[in-house]
């Protein structure tokens, strides 16, 4: 598979008309879709409603264009509203620009080093953990505009937990009328898809929010009120930062990189069962990475591939990544034409969006069902990633997950690892008559730095002239453990001991291999099979 294949290549041979006017169809009704969410995922990240827009148009464009799957829509999303939120806050829209353009360049290097498919290695645990942790943080923070709750100028408001803290102390300026706003916005996000699956519910309840607030003249902040709205076209901008500021954005980059390239590869094999066809990793991350760096050279937020917005580009046709660049086409004129129209939307409709957004992207179910019905360990590995994901931060959570998840697999590894000494009783040496002055040792498992220790201690008798390890359960051997064995043959060689070995599956034979054990040990030392090597360990016997 090549590193960078853009699937459009493909896709553009035999292109036909009717499958434009499918794009053409698949791709307005997408953008229909994305407009509210880009607008509702830029203020939970923090910044103007417009850079919302600017990201699903330049990052949705540029991905399409270059992305390895046919239908991948691309955008701002979730995932990375809590993390860009406390990057604005700490080094303001600068320092994201910079933060976003850094995960692109990581995205591309990961792409050209063909890691795509590394992405299979991070446990449902720790996605699910994380995922779940990002819902409850956007919940929370979307709760202060839900009640219409107002704060004292200069409140710390940044924190999961300081939001909540907030939350509880300033309860009492809630307001009733943004509250019915909010309900009623709810309502209609709940009960819309039940009517009509065609037209999106998030951009009904926006029409209604508005409607009811200005026919009733009720006192409901808008967006108008908190933001200023522009609706010009994203320039290139690169701001001016310095190299300390750079290194200490490395760890937010490169959580964005990782959640960029998990989201989006994700889409992508949702997508390929929908439609039959099969992405190309490597080039989705490039396409991820150009697209990101588009993103932040123009203003905009992190972007990913976005599974709900790429599933409703499959089910209305989309075949191509036609339809996600027109998708960017649609939403580029809405920013010309219609963006200074979105000041009338009240911020309770935008909290309730997010409130919806929060609980699909929740999973809450699967969370349930793994508490449910996974080992203890693995249930501690999402917990954890959960708590620390609210609590903390996702780079604190990804980091303790991955290493927490390490830690328990191995210690998993190891208690299915052992060994055993053969003895003269038939059924302990499988039936195989052992010569005396032999002694026989089964080791099954892998052989590896944290198992290698306690599985290399061998209870020799004084009588004992042969030592022989059966090994044809032995999957893999480190090099931790190859230097333990080396050292072991090295001692028995010091105390007149020989040392055979039966049955070396390729890999522990390739690494003791490389580890120099032909110089150290006969060509017969290795036996194909448990016969051979107790033959031979008699004839040894019978030498000494």
């Amino acid at each position: 598979m090549k590193i960078f294949q853009p699937k459009i290549t493909q896709t553009l041979k035999g292109y036909t008309g009717k499958q434009l006017a499918a794009d053409l169809v698949a791709g307005l009704i997408v953008a229909i879709i994305a407009l509210p969410l880009s607008i509702a995922l830029a203020i939970a990240s923090g910044v103007s409603p417009e850079k919302g827009i600017y990201t699903a148009i330049v990052a949705g464009f540029v991905i399409a264009a270059l992305g390895g799957s046919r239908v991948n829509i691309s955008g701002p999303t979730a995932a990375f509203a809590t993390i860009v939120a406390g990057i604005v806050a700490q080094y303001d829209v600068d320092g994201l620009i910079v933060a976003t353009i850094m995960a692109g360049l990581i995205l591309v290097i990961m792409g050209v080093l063909r890691l795509g498919s590394l992405i299979k290695y991070i446990p449902v645990t720790i996605t699910t953990g994380f995922t779940a942790g990002i819902a409850v943080t956007i919940l929370v923070g979307q709760v202060k505009d839900f009640l219409g709750l107002t704060y004292p100028s200069g409140t710390a408001n940044i924190e999961t937990t300081a939001k909540v803290a907030n939350i509880v102390r300033h309860f009492g300026t809630i307001n009733l009328q943004a509250l019915l706003v909010g309900c009623v916005g709810l309502a209609v996000l709940i009960i819309w898809p039940k009517i009509n699956k065609k037209i999106p519910g998030s951009l009904i309840a926006v029409v209604v929010g508005i409607l009811f607030v200005k026919l009733t003249g009720m006192k409901v902040n808008t967006i108008g009120d908190l933001y200023t709205i522009g609706s010009s076209l994203p320039v290139p901008h690169l701001p001016q930062v310095t190299l300390a500021t750079v290194e200490e954005l490395v760890p937010s980059a490169f959580t964005i990189a990782v959640l960029a390239a998990i989201e989006s590869l994700l889409s992508c094999v949702v997508s390929d069962g929908m439609i039959g066809d099969k992405h190309n990793s490597n080039t989705e991350l490039v396409a991820q990475g150009f697209g990101n760096i588009c993103s932040g050279v123009f203003g905009g937020i992190p972007a990913t591939g976005a599974i709900a917005r790429t599933a409703a580009n499959v089910k209305n046709g989309g075949r191509t990544p036609v339809s996600g660049m027109v998708h960017a086409g649609v939403l580029l004129l809405v920013l010309v034409v219609l963006m200074p129209y979105a000041a009338w939307i009240p911020m309770p409709i935008i909290a309730a969006i997010l409130f919806m957004v929060a609980y699909n992207m929740s999973e809450w179910r699967r969370f349930v069902r793994i508490c449910k019905t996974a080992p203890a360990t693995e249930v501690l590995v999402l917990v954890a990633t959960f708590v620390l994901t609210v609590v903390f931060d996702l780079v604190v959570a990804i980091g303790a997950g991955i290493v927490l998840t390490a830690l328990l697999f191995l210690k998993q590894m190891t208690a299915v690892s052992g060994v055993r000494r053969w003895t003269e009783e038939p059924e302990s040496a499988d039936g195989k008559i052992v010569p005396a002055r032999v002694a026989v040792f089964e080791m099954e498992g892998a052989l590896f730095f944290a198992a290698a220790d306690e599985l290399l201690q061998f209870p020799l008798q004084p009588t004992d002239k042969v030592l022989l390890l059966r090994m044809s359960k032995v999957s893999s051997v480190d090099i931790t453990a190859a230097e333990m064995l080396r050292k072991l043959v090295e001692q028995c060689k010091e105390k007149g001991v020989r040392v055979i070995f039966s049955h070396l599956n390729e890999q522990p034979m390739q690494m003791l291999s490389r580890c120099g054990f032909g110089e150290l040990l006969e060509k017969e030392a290795f036996c194909p099979n448990i016969n051979a090597a107790i033959a031979y360990a008699a004839v040894l016997t019978q030498r000494n």
